[in-house]
Parts: structure tokens; C-alpha cells; sequence
């Protein structure tokens, strides 16, 4: 399959390599799997995110599953997605709670525009 990332030029190619429907889905470096879960279903992310950067993919997919959850919730606020995400309110709060967590630094970027959210 072809996967379409913001910022990048061209799709990357990548193959499925494990796709057991409704429950699985693997590709890359990244593994989706879905579970009932009271009433209602549980998402788990599995994704391989360089050490250095652990926290802003922590981050970036925390906002990303925010803005699923309002869309879920019928209250759509759009597509937040790469830097953009680093400029919402609370993204360094995340940011370093997620570096504490994983008992590393924060890096030293984004730039300082970003920051200021």
C-alpha cells in the first residue's frame, strides 16, 4: 500500500503484513489493533519512534487520537497533523509530560513559534 505523510514528497511504499480483520492491521512500523472493551471498543497503537523524538510522537499521536475521538463524537474540529500539531495549545505540556514518562530530555526543537502555544 501507498501511505501519505505530511510533509513528505511522495507516498511511501509499504507492505501489510499481517491484516486480520476487524482486529489487526500491521504495516511498517506500526501495528493497529481494535477490542472490545465495555461497551465500546479499545484502539492500541503499536509504533516503532526513534528514542530521540519518543515524546513529540507521543504527543503528536495523542492529538491525533483527540481529534478521532471528537469526529467519533459527532464534534469534528478538522485535521490537525504534523508542525500544526505543535502549535496548539497544551502541545509542550504533552510534549513534556511524555519525556518524563519515558525518562528522557526534550529535544531542543521546534522552533521557537511552536513553542509558544
Amino acid at each position: 500500500m501507498n501511505l501519505t505523510w505530511v510533509g513528505a514528497p511522495t507516498p511511501l511504499e509499504t507492505r501489510v503484513t499481517r491484516a486480520d480483520a476487524p482486529n489487526v492491521l500491521e504495516y511498517g512500523d506500526m501495528r493497529w489493533e481494535l477490542e472490545a472493551f465495555g461497551a465500546g471498543t479499545r484502539l492500541t497503537l503499536w509504533i516503532n519512534i526513534d528514542r530521540r523524538f519518543i515524546s513529540w510522537g507521543a504527543a503528536g499521536w495523542h492529538i491525533s487520537f483527540d481529534v478521532l475521538d471528537r469526529f467519533l463524537a459527532g464534534e469534528p474540529i478538522g485535521r490537525i497533523a504534523g508542525a500544526e500539531a505543535m502549535k496548539i495549545a497544551g502541545w509542550q505540556r504533552l510534549n513534556a509530560e511524555y519525556a518524563r514518562q519515558f525518562g528522557i530530555e526534550m529535544p531542543n526543537w521546534p522552533p521557537q513559534a511552536a513553542q509558544k502555544s
